[in-house]
């Protein structure tokens, strides 16, 4: 769950930064060893393709999954089904549907982080597939536990055969990331069975045109929300250790036809009174003025 930073001041509504309300150090059933400190690495925008942004990102998540977890776990709860940092719950958003009407059916769920999704899936009696590019993030799902399969894959290349799910899901998982969300959501679009449905969520593309702070120097544009250039963050010797990519709400309405799905809905979030909780640039006072998060919802024909 993160978004675009430029050289110098960040900028973009980035999750992967900021305190939700943190908690003691946690550790995994295996447990593997940490990088040594490296430097920082050096903010900038610039191409990077598919197989650079997939390395990157795998990298990434396997070396910050632990302070992912620690930093946001509280919030994200251990089965609960949150669609952003504004707290919105499926629970009473039904984006995949009525949840009495969930039991029995097959859900991949994308990006899964530690799976709390899945985990609410699994309550309402459904029957979900956890998958990540990130071992060290499916070893937080093992942490928590659960009875249903955890898959370390590629959502650009799902090892599930044609018509396997009912429905499909992600919270932030995987789209943000990869350089060609086409091939992402043929490979989605594959896996579902005919009327199958597909939400995911992302930063919401105006967010790109933002500094990321939570104040109010979090509300004035920055950059040009049409830059399309992916924000890179690479080490002493370029090469790319972590890659998030802009697409604009029209590339991804454009993404999700091109790719043989039919768009439903589109929900953007409203900030609850509720919530006062800071997540990086989220914040009850930007999320008041404008949107942080879309989502989509598809349907295969």
């Amino acid at each position: 769950m993160t978004a675009p930073v430029p050289p110098g001041p960040r900028t973009g509504g980035s999750c992967r930064t900021g305190r939700t309300g943190a908690r003691p150090q946690i550790s995994t059933k295996e447990p593997i060893i940490q990088e040594p400190d490296a430097p920082e690495p050096e903010a900038t925008r610039r191409e990077a393709g598919v197989a650079e942004s997939a390395r990157a990102n795998r990298g990434w998540w396997d070396r910050n999954a632990d302070e992912y977890q620690v930093e946001h776990g509280t919030f994200l709860g251990d089965d609960r089904f949150v669609w952003g940092p504004e707290g919105l719950d499926e629970a009473e958003a039904g984006l995949l549907g009525p949840p009495g009407e969930l039991k029995g059916r097959d859900v991949l769920e994308i990006g899964a982080g530690a799976a709390q999704c899945a985990r609410w899936l699994a309550g309402q009696g459904a029957r979900p597939v956890a998958l990540d590019i990130s071992h060290r993030q499916l070893q937080h799902a093992l942490r928590i536990g659960g009875t249903f399969p955890l898959v370390c894959a590629d959502a650009a290349a799902l090892p599930f055969a044609d018509g396997s799910f009912d429905l499909a899901c992600s919270a932030y998982g995987a789209l943000p990331f990869v350089a060609d969300p086409r091939l992402v959501l043929r490979e989605v679009r594959r896996v579902l069975r005919p009327g199958g449905r597909l939400v995911f969520s992302v930063t919401h593309p105006i967010r790109w045109a933002f500094p990321d702070e939570p104040g109010p120097e979090g509300l004035s544009v920055s950059s040009s929300y049409f830059d399309r250039t992916p924000y890179v963050e690479q080490d002493e010797e370029g090469r790319a250790v972590y890659v998030e990519h802009h697409r604009t709400l029209g590339d991804r309405v454009r993404d999700v036809v091109a790719s043989g799905l039919r768009l439903v809905d589109l929900v953007e979030p409203e900030w609850p009174a509720w919530n006062t909780s800071e997540w990086g640039g989220w914040s009850p006072l930007r999320g008041r003025l404008i949107p942080g998060t879309a989502i989509f919802v598809c349907e295969r024909d």
